[in-house]
């Protein structure tokens, strides 16, 4: 199934590990990116369904390409001042670079071993000597836990574990964070 959440799961823990170093949005964009040319082999009804893009040289270019479209993305976003909720703006061309690059490459070997289309050294040789190293279940695993241990260490270091994304509610604004009331005004 292309565009696959469990490809998520090693980006969640690699960017817990260095949060300012390795941006999850530019992991996510290079594998979402990615699994388009096999949605598009697969809706076509075309055969091997992962090709260019499934080798170390397509993920390359995947991954330099994402990279591309963030800084144009960050030029167009800091002359127009959208909204940033997602913190794009403060990303680092590196942090971009190497969430890119992490997210290409993990997913040429998350798919190499599901996939037995896959030929990820190509031109070079067809071989696939990841392929069935172990089961899809334990891969399955591993990127599930791996995705859960990345958002409780955030979620941790945060020290917001019951409101990970800062989300304050309307009726809250210029209330006191002790009693939920405003302050009174000072009398003179």
């Amino acid at each position: 199934m292309p565009v696959t959440p469990f490809h998520f799961g090693p980006g969640a823990l690699i960017h817990a590990l260095a949060p300012k170093h390795i941006s999850f949005l530019a992991f996510c964009a290079s594998n979402v990116a990615m699994d388009f040319e096999p949605l598009y082999y697969m809706l076509t009804h075309q055969y091997p369904l992962h090709r260019f893009l499934h080798t170390y040289i397509g993920a390359t270019l995947a991954f330099v390409a994402t990279a591309a479209l963030f800084t144009v993305v960050l030029k167009i976003a800091s002359v127009c001042r959208f909204p940033d909720p997602l913190q794009l703006q403060q990303l680092s061309r590196r942090a971009i670079l190497l969430g890119a690059a992490a997210g290409a490459y993990s997913h040429i070997v998350l798919d190499s071993v599901m996939h037995s289309d896959i030929e990820p050294h190509a031109p070079f040789s067809s071989a696939n000597g990841l392929h069935r190293i172990v089961s899809l279940s334990t891969l399955h695993d591993f990127c599930l836990l791996a995705g859960l241990v990345g958002v409780g260490m955030v979620l941790f270091r945060s020290g917001q574990t019951t409101n990970p994304c800062n989300i304050k509610p309307p009726w809250t604004d210029g209330a006191s964070e002790t009693n939920g009331h405003a302050s009174p005004e000072p009398r003179d």
